[in-house]
This record gives C-alpha cells, structure tokens and sequence, in this order.
C-alpha cells in the first residue's frame, strides 16, 4: 500500500520516471561509450569478439518474459529499481576486468539489469500515463535522459582528456554515481499502486501482431547500429575514446533539443507517419554506412541514426492504443524478448560477417528498414482496440 504520510508536490509517478530516466545514461550511455575503445586497447578485441560480447549482452533482453513471473513475488515499482541497482554495480565493476572471460560476466550482470528495467519502465509508463498524454512525456523522459547524457558525456570526456584516468576509475566513477542516485530514488518515493490490476501471466495476442512484428523488427536493426556502426568508426576511421565521447554529446545535444517536439509530434500526426518518416531515413542511413569513406560524414550519420530513434517511441504509443489496459507488464515482458531475439543472433554472426564485408552488415540493416517500412503503412491513421490494422486483421 502507497503510504499514509501526505506527498510533497513532486513525488509523482512522473517525477519517479523522470529521475529513473537519468539513471540509465549515466551508466549504460558511459559503458557504451567506452566499449570500443576498451575492448580493442585493452583487451585486443577483433569483430568476433565484439560481436560474442553483444550477443550475450543481448541474451537477458531475449529472457525479458520472465519478468512476469518475477512479479509473482515482487512489486514492478520495486522490481525496477533492483534492476537499477544490478546496472549501475554491473558498470562500476567493468574495467576491473580486461579480458574475454571478465568481460562476458560483467556485462552479463550490467544486461540483466538494464534489460529487466527497460521492460518495467516501459510497462510502468504506459499504466501510470494517460494516452492523451503518453507521446508528449516519453518523449520528454527521453530528452530529460539526453540531458543527463550530455552532462554525462563532459564528464567523461573530462576524465578522459584533462585527468586522463585509466578506464577503470572511469567505469567506476560512472557506475557509482548511478547506484547513489538509484538509492535516493528508493529513499525519496513513496510506492505507487498500479490504477489496473496487470495479468500475471504470459500473452500472446493475435491482434498485436503488428506491433510484435515492428518490435522484432526494431530490434534487428537497432543492433547494426549498437554494435557495428560505433566499432567503424574506431576501426576503419580511428576514432578515439574522446571522439566517440564528443559524438555521443553531439547525438544527445539533438535528442535534448528535439525529442519532446517529436513526442508532441506523434501525438499530433499519428503513429504510421512518424513511423514510415524514421524507416525511410533509416534506409538511406544504412546504405551511407555501406560506402563512406569520409571520417566527417560517418560521423554525420551516426548522429542522423542516433536521432531517428527518438522516433522509434511511436510504437510504444501504438501498443497503448490497441491494448487492453491490464496487458501492459505481460506484453512489455513479451516485447522485448521477441525485439532480441534476432538481436541475440545478429552480433555474433555479423561480426563473421564483418571479418569478410563489412558493408554487407550495413546493406543488410537497410533491407531490415524496407522491411519494417513495410509493415509501418499497415497502422491505422487512428490505432484503437478492434482498428489495429489496415489489412490482415486476426481475431
């Protein structure tokens, strides 16, 4: 039960997703960030083994569904912050651990928490917000995390350059300053009743199949991104460690300025617009990874990639509007273990890819967009529940 004791203005389940919101740039973005760098100086990583690490990080959003049993036996409001917890010790204990055997460990306990929270969050978000407003705040969570992510991305870079610490101080700095505002969130909120009881069990509902489809799709193609198109720009353009740190402080500078517009925008033009505008971009974005020869313009379109996936929350707001309300933790669970299946086979298997073509990886990832381009002109200029289609409509 929410406690007796009168709330202070602030403490709403908003503001609770709004501080959860910083969490996850502070740790995971700085773990990112570093990665390439790390793994290749400090570990003498090759592309099968890049690819080997994302996959098993992929692994715990694959088993995402087991959430739901989980909140047989603790509350989602406190299953979230546990995660968290997981995250941040996960980061803060990465550069502790220079090799092949220590890295899959710690980015296996950083995975499970990340993935487990992102699930919840999502879940929580689309119970604790109205669909009138969900576009809007999402995307304001998700500049308020780019906000977080600029702050975060100076710091490294200050750590990196002017102070020039060894990753692991960096690594632990980062992921210590997560876990204490994860403490302070567990401290200063009370617990929040969910307003509709959430079935406890796995569902599989035939009329989501479209947005089962753009989710599997979504999660394909994000991993070209994730995994491959950051390692170009250390391997074939030698980006440093305070590069890519400058790039990522470039992509969160846009997602700050932007993403509450494009949430307000969603909310005005609808799903299947934003949609079909992020996969069309995505193409030619993909296709430009494939042939560029220039340092700058990789550059550019990686800041064009990272931008499109504020975009990208259209489907959550979809699912809001086609589900029934009790649905929300089952399907977010279900979700994101069908966006990973493919993303548990792609690192591995692209990064064998890579050794041979690597324009073949990123050739592939623009196919996955015609594909998902596809599918995103089937939704429904007013997505409901009986309208979640255009065309093959299941009962």
């Amino acid at each position: 039960m929410q406690s007796d004791k009168p709330l202070k203005s602030w403490q709403t389940p908003k503001h609770l997703l709004m501080l959860v919101s910083i969490v996850v740039p502070i740790a995971f973005a700085s773990w990112q960030a570093l990665l390439n760098n790390f793994v290749i100086e400090k570990a003498s990583f090759t592309g099968a083994e890049i690819g080997l690490l994302q996959s098993v990080r992929e692994i715990p959003g694959f088993l995402a569904f087991t959430a739901i049993f989980i909140l047989l036996f603790i509350r989602e409001q406190s299953f979230m912050l546990l995660s968290l917890i997981m995250l941040a010790v996960g980061v803060a204990i990465t550069g502790f651990y220079p090799s092949v055997a220590g890295l899959l460990c710690t980015t296996l306990l950083m995975s499970v928490g990340f993935h487990y929270f992102e699930t919840l969050k999502q879940s929580l978000s689309l119970q604790w917000l109205t669909r009138e407003e969900a576009p809007e705040a999402l995307g304001k969570f998700i500049s308020i995390g780019a906000l977080a992510s600029l702050i975060t991305y100076s710091a490294l870079w200050l750590l990196l350059e002017v102070v020039q610490l060894d990753y692991k101080w960096v690594y632990l700095i980062a992921g210590g300053a997560a876990l204490a505002l994860v403490l302070f969130i567990c401290v200063a909120f009370p617990r929040f009743e969910a307003k509709i009881p959430q079935n406890k069990k796995l569902l599989l509902r035939k009329r989501y199949w479209l947005y089962y489809a753009l989710t599997f799709m979504s999660g394909a193609r994000r991993q070209i991104f994730v995994v491959f198109a950051g390692f170009l720009m250390v391997e074939k353009f030698g980006y440093s460690a305070s590069d890519i740190t400058l790039l990522f402080l470039i992509n969160y500078l846009f997602n700050w300025i932007f993403a509450k517009r494009i949430g307000r925008l969603i909310g005005r033009f609808g799903e299947q617009k934003a949609l079909v505008l992020e996969y069309i971009g995505l193409v030619f974005v993909f296709v430009g990874y494939a042939f560029v020869d220039s340092a700058m313009l990789a550059g550019s379109l990686y800041v064009i990639d990272h931008l499109f996936f504020a975009l990208a929350l259209a489907i959550k707001t979809y699912l809001q509007k086609i589900a029934d309300p009790a649905d929300m933790a089952s399907t977010a669970g279900v979700s994101f273990t069908i966006s990973h299946i493919a993303a548990v086979v792609i690192p591995v298997t692209f990064g064998l890819i890579w050794l041979v073509s690597p324009a073949s990886v990123f050739l592939a990832g623009a196919l996955m967009a015609v594909v998902s381009l596809i599918l995103a002109f089937n939704i429904p200029n007013k997505p409901e529940e009986g309208n979640e289609v255009r065309r093959f409509r299941w009962s």
